[in-house]
C-alpha cells in the first residue's frame, strides 16, 4: 500500500531515512496523467511491499519541497535509495517499465 501523503513535515522521516528504497510520487488532483499512474503504482506497492516503499507529495502543497528536487513536470517519480535520490522518471510510463526499473534497485 502507499504511503499517507507527505510533506516537508514527514518526508525526513519517510523517506530520506527509511531502510528500505522508496518511490516519491510527486503528483497533483488536477493532473490527469498523475490520476492515470495512480492505480499502476498501486499494484506496484503491493507487489514489492516490504522491498521498496510508496509515498505521494501533492507538488501543490509542497512547493519547497518540489523544488528541491527538481520537479518540473509532473508525474514524476524520484527512487530513493539510503537517503539519496538514485533515480528519476518524468511522465506517465506503463507498468512493466517501472517493474524493470524497480527489479534494478
Amino acid at each position: 500500500m502507499i504511503q499517507s501523503i507527505i510533506g516537508e513535515d514527514n518526508f525526513q522521516n519517510a523517506v530520506l531515512q527509511s531502510k528500505l528504497p522508496v518511490l516519491v510520487d510527486f503528483w497533483a488532483e488536477w493532473c490527469a496523467p498523475c490520476l492515470a499512474a495512480a492505480p499502476i503504482l498501486e499494484e506496484l506497492a503491493q507487489e514489492y511491499n516490504g522491498k521498496i516503499n510508496f509515498a505521494k507529495v501533492n507538488v501543490d502543497g509542497n512547493n519547497p519541497l518540489a523544488a528541491k528536487y527538481g520537479i518540473a513536470a509532473i508525474p514524476t517519480t524520484i527512487i530513493f535509495k539510503d537517503g539519496q535520490p538514485v533515480q528519476q522518471i518524468v511522465g506517465l510510463k506503463p507498468k512493466r517499465e517501472l517493474k524493470k526499473i524497480l527489479d534494478g534497485v
